[in-house]
């Protein structure tokens, strides 16, 4: 059995009290597991699972709120985490479970994953939240990919060209947010490619206006550019294997940080005509 312990109290009474919850709904599937005299488990596995998605959706909500509210640096992370919590019960609640060893496996599967849940995510993630410097504002909005008239510089060239960036880092985020298997790896692949390939041709046409007005700003942009293309070049295929979903979410966290930032403090300091 787990034990709600001090080293997975938040000092957030709503948030320990929900944790504590899950801890509870655990303990109740390892009984269910270990009670050798129960042996159809149906509607008490369908109960468990309704529970853990009600138990998701609102958890995951107030602790969403509670970090958006404090700006913490982790939630588009926690976010992810989330997401990927909730569609993994929600694929158990759609497994057949007539026979009483499909249920012993998808309860056996499921108590397996959510104990490690617990450590991972409780012990290694949450207990972090409101222990990091607060992030900047555009990383609490629910699509920090959107284009917003924030980021216009008022050079229709340089504002179209951004905004298809942005429109590949929202592939590349969905693609990432959704990674689960190996299917997927190749399209990651292509897009973070794709993306590589639109920057430098972004940076050169960006390069070439700072030219053609004598911006003396130029040679300050054209190192801040080597180095995200440099970024990219360097993303190696044995890192991603080695966690998959980390690294990439790293990864996007980075690249889109990269591009408001210097849009925001470099790009609009540029001169229009």
């Amino acid at each position: 059995m787990f034990q709600f312990t001090k080293d997975c109290m938040l000092g957030i009474e709503q948030l320990d009290a929900e944790h504590q919850h899950l801890f509870e709904l655990i303990n109740n599937g390892i009984e269910m597991l270990q009670n050798d005299y129960v042996r159809e488990r149906y509607t008490e596995i369908k109960q468990l699972l309704d529970e853990l998605e009600h138990y998701a959706d609102e958890h995951f909500a107030h602790e969403e709120a509670y970090m958006e509210e404090i700006r913490d640096p982790e939630l588009i992370l926690q976010r992810s985490q989330h997401m990927f919590f909730s569609e993994k019960i929600r694929e158990w609640s759609f497994c057949n479970i007539d026979e009483e060893e499909d249920q012993r496996e998808l309860l056996t599967e499921l108590l397996q994953f959510l104990a490690k849940w617990l450590y991972h995510h409780i012990v290694g993630s949450d207990t972090m939240i409101g222990k990091l410097p607060p992030l900047e504002e555009w990383m609490i909005r629910e699509n920090p990919c959107e284009f917003t008239e924030e980021y216009m510089t008022g050079i229709p060239l340089i504002d179209k060209e951004h905004q298809i960036l942005f429109e590949i880092m929202e592939r590349a985020n969905r693609l990432i947010r959704n990674f689960t298997a190996g299917d997927a790896y190749d399209s990651i692949m292509e897009i973070l490619q794709e993306l590589k390939e639109y920057t430098a041709f972004h940076f050169a046409d960006e390069e070439e206006y700072m030219e053609s007005i004598h911006y003396d700003g130029l040679e300050a942009q054209k190192r801040a550019h080597e180095a995200f293309i440099d970024k990219i070049e360097n993303v190696r295929e044995e890192d991603i294997d080695r966690n998959p979903r980390e690294y990439l979410e790293s990864l996007m966290e980075f690249l889109l940080g990269w591009l408001i930032n210097h849009i925001l403090h470099t790009d609009k300091k540029i001169p229009q005509k």
